[in-house]
């Protein structure tokens, strides 16, 4: 075969490459003993917290329903990337197929957006029921979070439909080595062989009116609930206060640091080092999930109570 012809063969492939750590590739069966355990602890956990949620009467509540929501997330983020990830550090299978990888980018942007969401509602949430407690049970009913819950995953559906198909009318030559272990929409539109301008702008609209308004709206519902705990006369009630937003705030910097960090680098930080850029791409989809149960289950004492009981008996 000639070396044009294996330059034919190389720009017309329907696949891309995806990357464990590079340099590294004679310990990624090791490394894959960690990544295991990530994955166990992350499905383990948050199925855990739905089935104390759906099987404790007590849990009945806007603030649980909006957990279990985000364990739903959770739980669909980490089986969206276990199988290339494991598949990488297992038998060493980077190739990923063009609409395989164009699939799980969407859920994976699906199901952050989605993420993003739940965390805004669950932030409102905590504003009513420090700021108008009077009026909690009749804002939050089970047909409003219904109908929240639906909207988020609309809006998060809605935005991302279009990537996938943006990204397939390309055509792709060069190298096709993606740097993480599944694909992106922010990587693999630049592995491109034309303007990928569209999808350049599309992407930030995209970021910025989900993860930008979300976290300004956090913020300024933070900001709301601190006035009015430090309002509070007693001592005693601003600490209780207080301490019911702690795993809410845990659950957003968790959340938000790696996706606002490797969207930076992506578009902003290429001179990064990579091994910066690796650290980054294993931390977005697996330490959220992993944690999330963790902090819940330690700062809620009704889900503490019932983990705890579970296994001492």
């Amino acid at each position: 075969m000639t070396l044009g012809s294996l330059e034919s063969s190389s720009n017309n492939s329907s696949t891309f490459l995806l990357s464990g750590i590079p340099g590294l590739e004679h310990m990624h069966i090791w490394i894959s003993i960690p990544l295991c355990f990530i994955y166990l602890v992350s499905i383990l956990g948050n199925c855990t917290i739905l089935f104390i949620i759906k099987t404790e009467p007590s849990l009945d509540e806007p603030m649980y329903l909006f957990l279990s929501m985000l364990a739903v997330t959770d739980l669909g983020l980490s089986l969206c990337t276990l199988p290339t990830v494991l598949g990488i550090f297992w038998i060493g299978a980077r190739d990923i197929g063009h609409d395989a990888c164009f699939a799980q980018l969407f859920f994976i942007h699906c199901l952050s957006f989605l993420e993003s969401s739940v965390l805004l509602s669950m932030a409102f949430d905590r504003f009513v029921a420090i700021c108008r407690p009077l009026h909690y049970a009749s804002i939050l009913t089970n047909t409003v979070i219904g109908r929240i819950g639906l909207a988020s995953l609309g809006r998060s559906v809605a935005l991302i439909f279009p990537l996938p198909f943006m990204l397939k009318r390309f055509p792709y030559c060069g190298s096709p080595v993606l740097s993480h272990s599944y694909c992106l929409h922010q990587e693999v539109m630049k592995l491109a062989c034309a303007d990928i301008k569209a999808n350049s702008v599309y992407g930030m609209f995209v970021t910025v009116s989900t993860v930008g308004i979300d976290s300004l709206l956090i913020l300024f519902s933070c900001a709301l609930i601190l006035r009015t705990v430090l309002s509070i006369a007693s001592r005693a009630e601003r600490f209780k206060a207080l301490n019911t937003c702690v795993s809410h705030i845990c659950a957003v910097l968790l959340f938000y640091t790696p996706v606002i960090g490797l969207s930076v680098i992506h578009r902003f930080g290429m001179q990064a080092p990579h091994l910066v850029q690796v650290i980054m791409g294993f931390v977005y989809p697996l330490f959220p999930p992993l944690l999330n149960p963790i902090v819940y289950s330690v700062k809620t004492k009704q889900i503490r109570d019932r983990v705890t009981h579970a296994f001492c008996c």
